[in-house]
């Protein structure tokens, strides 16, 4: 396993009252055996293209060739789209760029989700489009905001390399259907890669929507792949569902939220390179379950800057919520405070020290300080961050979603709520003359 989860901090043996007894989980994770069994047949029949998708490898020859492309001819790579379209890919690419851009030889990426005119204008001066690449994903092909993107795009690209080269800087990936999208690429020549219109967009990080950036990016795609398929192998072989992990935590979370008003759950990494995982996981989670008055609110945080900004609420505010916190194995890594630094000005409790050793101590004393306060706080540990362990926590992700729905009784796949709000777009657009 590329991780492992304690749910110790969550029940009554460690908080006391404010956790359920073991016998109380177990009954609950026991209704969760028609869910695993539906994504056993899902498997099976091939329905659910998402559980199918970490054993491919006949879409990545198309996909590297792409990508080596780019990597030889842009200096820049734009990644236009919104929410599942940006989300997945964004969070992968942190595992590449840490903020002070990619490695040497690499093309930077930007991953440009929302139709800020500021934002865009600050692009549009910085990329040299003669030497940029576009990527533009939307899975219908009518997203207006991806649609606004691109449009926006296409004038400094055309400038940059005239009208009849726009085709060799881009590409769009988006259904088979007569959509707006796959029109302006037929427009333009544009190269397009299908979307499986079977995969959703919050659950599209493994196929080819996150899988492009992630080879530009140089990541291993069948790494990542490979971590996703040992949590399904788990999920699959589970006789009982308490032996699946995902099964797991799905039921615990709607446990806490009927019987002890956990209304929210808290993802909390400790390492900056699982920062976005955070904002992927909280569009999953609400987005799948808010529906028909169900869902718990998903709040994303980062140790250590949340122990100074959030963690006396969660302490001391309202007991509402349970806490995932993910643990690194970092202890003794990273820079050492060499002996004779600052001389007797440094504390003693840092002398000797490496960064590793400080993150460490606090990551374990912030899950300890929740636990003593009786707040359920699951851990999931895990020993190195790299394609292989994302694609493990991102596939437990998608499952514990899909088998809390399944719990629930709704469709972790469909978006009903968000349609009105579109459809008011188009006709305060309309009304503007």
């Amino acid at each position: 396993m590329y991780y492992t989860q304690d749910i110790a901090g969550c029940l009554s043996g460690r908080i006391g009252a404010a956790g359920p007894r073991e016998s109380e989980l177990a009954r609950r994770v026991a209704l969760a055996a028609p869910a695993l069994a539906a994504l056993r047949q899902w498997h099976k029949e091939g329905s659910l293209p998402l559980l199918r998708l970490p054993a491919r490898e006949d879409d990545l020859p198309e996909l590297e060739a792409i990508a080596a492309d780019y990597r030889a001819r842009f200096d820049d790579v734009i990644v236009l789209g919104t929410g599942g379209s940006s989300l997945g890919g964004r969070t992968l690419y942190r595992l590449t760029d840490k903020g002070f851009g990619p490695p040497e030889g690499t093309p930077r990426l930007h991953f440009m989700d929302n139709v800020d005119p500021a934002t865009f204008q600050a692009l549009f001066a910085a990329v040299d489009f003669k030497r940029a690449g576009i990527i533009v994903i939307s899975k219908s092909g009518g997203t207006a905001e991806t649609l606004m993107q691109f449009l926006t795009c296409l004038e400094p690209l055309v400038l940059a390399v005239g009208e009849e080269n726009v085709a060799a800087h881009v590409t769009a990936i988006t259904e088979q259907t007569d959509n707006p999208l796959r029109k302006l690429a037929k427009r333009y020549g544009i190269p397009t890669v299908t979307h499986d219109p079977k995969v959703g967009g919050r659950y599209s990080v493994l196929s080819c929507v996150g899988a492009l950036p992630a080879l530009i990016a140089g990541l291993d795609v069948r790494a990542l792949r490979r971590g996703a398929q040992s949590v399904l192998d788990t999920a699959f072989a589970a006789k009982d569902p308490m032996d699946c992990p995902p099964a797991v935590g799905a039921a615990l979370s709607l446990l806490l939220a009927d019987s002890r008003g956990a209304g929210q759950t808290v993802l909390m990494p400790y390492l900056d390179q699982l920062n976005d995982l955070s904002f992927w996981y909280r569009q999953l989670w609400a987005e799948s379950l808010g529906k028909d008055g169900n869902g718990t609110t998903p709040v994303n945080a980062l140790g250590t800057v949340d122990q100074h900004s959030q963690l006396q609420l969660y302490l001391a505010g309202p007991a509402d919520k349970m806490f995932t916190v993910i643990l690194g194995k970092v202890a003794g890594t990273g820079p050492r405070i060499a002996d004779g630094v600052a001389g007797e000005a440094t504390p003693a409790y840092l002398r000797g020290r490496t960064m590793g050793d400080l993150l460490d101590a606090e990551q374990r004393a912030t899950a300890e300080t929740l636990i003593r306060n009786q707040r359920p706080t699951r851990l999931i540990h895990i020993d190195t961050v790299d394609e292989g362990t994302l694609g493990a926590l991102m596939m437990h992700f998608m499952l514990e979603t899909i088998i809390a729905a399944h719990l629930l009784n709704i469709d972790p796949f469909d978006q009903p709520a968000v349609e009105e709000g579109k459809v008011l777009t188009r006709d305060y657009l309309g009304a503007m003359g």
